[in-house]
């Protein structure tokens, strides 16, 4: 048996592959504190700058729950979205992640 632990649990069993939906507080301690740890460092760059989380996500292209959803860390940020965050706060995806 293989267990992939993402968003979604992927168990492969005997050839059958089962999806199940686990909540972000289910995902353990360490994945729910990256996610908050990122956020808070967006929220605290984003700030920074004088950015409302409104303008900030206009100017990412992204929509304001979206960021709202990021800087809480109830999102698992694709990379491309992150790519976006970083260049709307003018810094390098290695800037971005310093620190966490």
């Amino acid at each position: 048996m293989r267990i992939v632990i993402t968003r979604r649990m992927i168990l492969i069993v005997r050839r059958a592959i089962l999806i199940v939906n686990i909540p972000m507080a289910r995902m353990g301690k360490r994945a729910a504190d990256i996610l908050e740890r990122f956020g808070q460092r967006v929220r605290d760059l984003r700030k920074e700058l004088g950015y409302s989380q409104e303008g900030f996500a206009a100017a990412c292209e992204l929509d304001r729950t979206y960021i709202g959803g990021i800087e809480r860390g109830e999102r698992n940020v694709a990379l491309r979205n992150i790519e976006a965050i970083a260049q709307t706060l003018g810094i390098t995806l290695a800037e971005l992640m310093d620190g966490l």
